[in-house]
């Protein structure tokens, strides 16, 4: 048998078993990097949903190191890589232990971190030493029963992490943390494809609701039950009811073709456009924006997508009042700012109130590789958002009174 040293965190309460949803979550850094990469894999088992997901994610021309898990033999996990066909046993390697890896671009903890504080930092201790310059730390803790695991994970993500996610479809719920130790350079992400989110759930191949939207529809269904129960007699608990329906639909998230054209400046949002401007703003530099105004009803598609690949160096919010996002005035609304360094210049995505929205929700921290077209946030019922270009370099292709679509329309070409 051999042992895997960096993911032997025992917990009395039992494995944590991860599921094909948390596995997918996992391997999502491997499966969005189009170029060839070597990843690894640490703490698998044969029927390990982890390592068929990571198969799974593998592109031609990607390498991927496999350590066993803590009581599984090498011998039983080549065996196993062997009968899923040439293609797989020419690309992935097991080895005997983590000592005969090297260093990856991707990393991977194939069993959930367990067990307390300490023995999860000595865990990310040995893995990090595996992490390529730029390269990224995925691992995943009960949220549950794995306190000192989790609360480690906590500290580690503030300081370090890119991005984590609640996998709330995984018996017991896991959050998985993305890590990234070194920074890198934003002209990876030209080399990247939206991210799996598992905060979004599906409902269609083609049709999916923000997590924001279940919680939502839930406590509306919820209160309905309340009602039912505290006056049985009564139908007042069918307007809850009903609302659920229309509350969950404001949180749709449908599935969107992102142009390839590297040249293409998407569409951050459905709406229609209320302005096309020059102008310059001294919190971004002194050089002059390209801004684009997307007026949001309550009726279009509230996610907010990146409208080019870039790397997250700032993020802010600015306070200000709750004017209708159509109006002029709306600019001095409180507003998010997420800023982005990409090979053509600053970009910079302004998710704004409204006069009915009032929630802003932004799941891209400082550090994160965005690619074009990808999830990072929504404005709850509404509103407005904008897209500053560096004017010199981008040229517009819509004017007001345009209607676009989020991550498919083309708004802008870079010159």
């Amino acid at each position: 048998m051999t042992e895997s040293p960096a993911v032997r965190t025992p917990d009395r309460s039992g494995p944590v078993r991860l599921g094909e949803c948390a596995a997918r979550t996992l391997v999502s850094e491997l499966a969005r990097i189009n170029i060839p990469k070597a990843a690894l894999l640490v703490g698998a088992a044969p029927k390990s949903a982890v390592l068929a997901a990571a198969i799974e994610a593998m592109l031609p021309g990607d390498t991927l190191t496999v350590v066993p898990a803590e009581r599984v033999s090498a011998a039983t996990l080549r065996e196993h890589v062997t009968a899923q066909g040439r293609w797989v046993a020419e690309r992935v390697r097991v080895v005997d232990s983590l000592a005969e890896a090297e260093v990856a671009a991707v990393v991977i903890a194939a069993e959930a971190l367990t067990g307390t504080a300490d023995q999860a930092r000595t865990t990310i201790g040995t893995l990090t030493k595996f992490l390529a310059d730029g390269a990224v730390l995925s691992v995943a803790t009960a949220v549950a029963r794995t306190a000192g695991a989790a609360a480690e994970l906590d500290r580690q993500g503030v300081l370090y992490g890119v991005g984590n996610d609640l996998v709330l479809r995984n018996n017991p719920p896991v959050r998985v943390y993305r890590l990234r130790f070194t920074p890198a350079d934003a002209a990876a992400a030209e080399q990247l494809a939206p991210a799996y989110r598992p905060s979004s759930v599906p409902l269609s191949r083609d049709m999916h609701i923000d997590s924001n939207g279940v919680a939502a529809a839930g406590i509306a269904l919820g209160l309905a039950a309340l009602t039912r129960l505290a006056r049985p007699k009564s139908k007042l608990w069918l307007v809850p009811a009903l609302a659920a329906v229309p509350v969950a639909a404001f949180f749709r998230d449908p599935e969107r073709d992102v142009p390839e054209d590297p040249t293409a400046v998407v569409a951050a949002a459905d709406g229609q456009v209320l302005s096309v401007q020059r102008l310059t703003d001294e919190r971004f530099g002194d050089s002059e924006f390209l801004r684009i105004a997307v007026f949001l009803s309550v009726l279009d598609v509230h996610v907010n997508r990146s409208p080019v690949a870039g790397k997250v160096v700032d993020y802010f919010v600015a306070d200000g009042g709750f004017v209708n996002a159509m109006k002029p005035d709306a600019e001095h609304n409180v507003a998010a700012y997420t800023v982005l360094d990409t090979i053509h210049g600053t970009v910079v995505v302004a998710q704004r109130t409204g006069l009915i929205a009032r929630r802003i929700v932004q799941r891209a921290p400082v550090g994160t590789l965005l690619a074009r077209g990808e999830r990072f946030g929504l404005i709850r019922f509404g509103s407005r958002t904008d897209v500053y270009l560096p004017a010199e370099a981008a040229e517009p292709l819509v004017g007001p009174g345009d209607k676009v679509i989020g991550g498919s329309s083309v708004i802008a070409r870079w010159r």
